[in-house]
């Protein structure tokens, strides 16, 4: 029976020991999203994109419309995609709580092809481009509150390596 306890122990220490390890922001300031990695000083870097470009664009209530500043984002995330080829993305689109289920589902479906079409029209090739909708079923914020809804609105470019993802 000791050795069952001691072994149980041993198991559980090296599966929390692995869940402290934060896979998007190691020690040295490098990411590790979807096994990419690389400094945020480094232009070519998923984690440069990320911080320095920007992953996500956010949008009204009830509306797929890019607002001037979501265009802002994607034209620089166009020209960042245009410039490292390696690179494909998946677009996510998301919507907040309020609505139903398949309400969202298809709102965050018109959201990614906005975003795609709009990566698209700046020469990002289509093939390079994936979408998915998440409708409300993975908020950023959770609270029946403005505040949050604003930032549950939006669609998310995620870095992927190779073409055709």
């Amino acid at each position: 029976m000791r050795k069952i306890t001691l072994t149980a122990l041993m198991i559980g220490a090296v599966a929390l020991s692995a869940c402290s390890q934060d896979r998007f922001n190691a020690a040295d300031g490098s990411a590790n999203a979807a096994g990419m990695s690389g400094s945020v000083n480094d232009p070519t870097s998923a984690a440069y994109f990320n911080q320095a470009i920007g992953d996500r664009v956010l949008f009204a209530v009830d509306q797929s419309t890019l607002s001037p500043e979501a265009e802002r984002i994607l034209a620089q995330q166009a020209q960042w995609l245009n410039s490292n080829t390696a690179y494909s993305a998946i677009i996510e689109g998301h919507a907040d709580e309020q609505g139903t289920r398949e309400y969202n589902v298809a709102l965050g479906a018109r959201r990614a092809s906005a975003v795609q079409s709009f990566l698209v029209q700046r020469g990002v090739a289509p093939n390079r481009l994936k979408t998915v909708s998440y409708g409300k079923e993975r908020p950023l914020a959770i609270c029946s509150d403005e505040s949050c809804y604003q930032q549950n609105r939006r669609a998310v470019t995620v870095l992927t390596t190779g073409a055709g993802t």
